[in-house]
């Protein structure tokens, strides 16, 4: 009996810079809230929140608005946020950024996910755990074969 199996290639680039740390320690140093700092941005906390921590954009309007309130220039507050890309080449996804490389055809697809570091460690034991069991299945079918 032969089994067909198919293989979905993923991958995962990590990045960690996530949090907003210039801004978080900033606003912390001048004893602002983030509440402080929501109404500022015309958005609620939990919102603002998100920004900080980096899981959602801070546009360059934002940015202004963040360093006036603060008494800095932008500069000393805004980070450039790396993105975790995932390199699908397994599905065709017609809504997502894709290119054509016209001489070859061929498309390249990227998708641009910010995936937290525990998230990440998780898929990572999962994985360890996943290759330890495929190696006890081995030794198992070893024995099996052995006894034939």
């Amino acid at each position: 009996m032969l089994l067909k199996t198919t293989i979905f290639f993923i991958f995962v680039q990590s990045t960690y810079t996530i949090t907003m740390e210039k801004l978080r320690s900033l606003r912390k140093r001048r004893g602002y809230t983030q509440e402080y700092m929501s109404n500022i941005l015309s958005t609620d906390v939990s919102n603002y929140c998100r920004k900080e921590n980096g899981e959602v954009r801070i546009f360059d309007d934002e940015w202004e608005k963040l360093a006036k309130a603060l008494d800095v220039p932008v500069e000393d507050i805004k980070e450039e946020r790396t993105g975790n890309v995932v390199q699908n080449l397994t599905f065709n996804d017609s809504s997502s950024n894709t290119s054509t490389n016209s001489q070859t055809g061929n498309y390249n697809q990227y998708q641009y996910y910010n995936i937290p570091e525990y998230m990440l460690e998780n898929h990572k034991e999962y994985i360890d755990l996943l290759k330890e069991q495929v190696e006890a299945l081995k030794q198992e079918l070893e024995k099996f074969k052995s006894k034939k």
